[in-house]
């Protein structure tokens, strides 16, 4: 089977994006949604509501079994996520749309996951489940049953899009460009965890010296789509410095939030050289001996 080419989304080409490919619009996605190469995966920070309803033909990822390792804390390899694939009826032929809750928070960070893997025919459908619901489309609860594929996954090559604590430490002692996606009140120190959400284990509250804080939702409207370019451009570029062509770090408390702001830093916006730290402030704001900064953010750097 051949890699279909699907017809480029008007909706989302008039956004100015710099990779417009990498997005779909909840009109495009109706219009394509009984194609047969087209899997519809929903990842969700509420893992429940994919149960309560979804997107006709939708799948279930759960960032928590399918994505993540059991014992280590890392990301499964490549045999499981073979594994995974090839349940789902997926190939590297078959075009994958991700969506989810939370502006597509943990849809993001599928997509993010699969990347890591060289999976690269997916899409994000702007807004994720805000955006169909806002308009009315249907959910249904019925499981969508796919034959199996024969998918052969790659290697994990986590180099090029995931950061690791002595990449940020690097980044963070030499200046390098480093976005905290946190809501403010993190990034100052005054919470250890978003406002309404469970401390996750940070002994230590601040942020990485250096760091700009971006927090994530900026990036998008109240219906969960993404800002044109042009207000990306506006947010990151003109107001925070970000330089197109500099390596740049992303980062939150596990991974989730900054995956989004990742994505739109590198696709609609065509960042060359941004990573994902998925540790995080999880990780960091434990680590002994990590030089952390309090406060609001210091000026912006040239």
């Amino acid at each position: 089977m051949t890699r279909t080419a699907f017809p480029p989304d008007p909706t989302i080409a008039a956004k100015g994006y710099a990779h417009p490919e990498v997005l779909v619009s909840t009109q495009w996605l109706a219009d394509h949604l009984e194609h047969p190469q087209l899997r519809l995966l929903e990842c969700d920070e509420d893992v429940l509501l994919f149960d309560i309803g979804h997107i006709p033909g939708a799948q279930k990822i759960d960032w928590h079994t399918d994505l993540n390792d059991p014992v280590m804390r890392d990301y499964v390899g490549r045999e499981a996520f073979q594994a995974l694939l090839r349940r789902m009826g997926i190939d590297d032929d078959t075009l994958v749309v991700f969506y989810g809750d939370k502006n597509n928070w943990w849809a993001a960070y599928a997509f993010w996951v699969f990347r890591l893997f060289g999976f690269t025919n997916a899409r994000l459908l702007d807004g994720g489940r805000l955006k169909w619901e806002l308009e009315e489309r249907p959910f249904v609860t019925e499981l969508a049953t796919r034959a199996p594929s024969h998918y052969v996954a790659r290697e994990r090559d986590d180099a090029r899009i995931r950061a690791f604590l002595p990449d940020v430490l690097a980044q963070s002692r030499t200046g390098g460009q480093l976005v905290d996606v946190r809501s403010p009140a993190e990034f100052t120190g005054e919470k250890l965890h978003m406002p309404e959400y469970p401390q996750e284990g940070a002994m230590r509250g601040g942020h990485v010296p250096g760091a700009r804080s971006v927090p994530w939702a900026r990036a998008a409207n109240a219906d969960g789509t993404f800002r044109s370019a042009d207000e990306l451009r506006a947010i990151y570029e003109h107001e925070q410095g970000l330089v197109t062509g500099r390596p740049t770090i992303t980062y939150c408390r596990i991974g989730e939030r900054s995956s989004h702001t990742w994505f739109a830093l590198t696709f609609l916006l065509g960042h060359i050289d941004v990573r994902n730290y998925d540790g995080s402030w999880t990780e960091y704001g434990n680590a002994v001996r990590t030089p952390i900064e309090t406060g609001p953010a210091a000026a912006v750097r040239a």
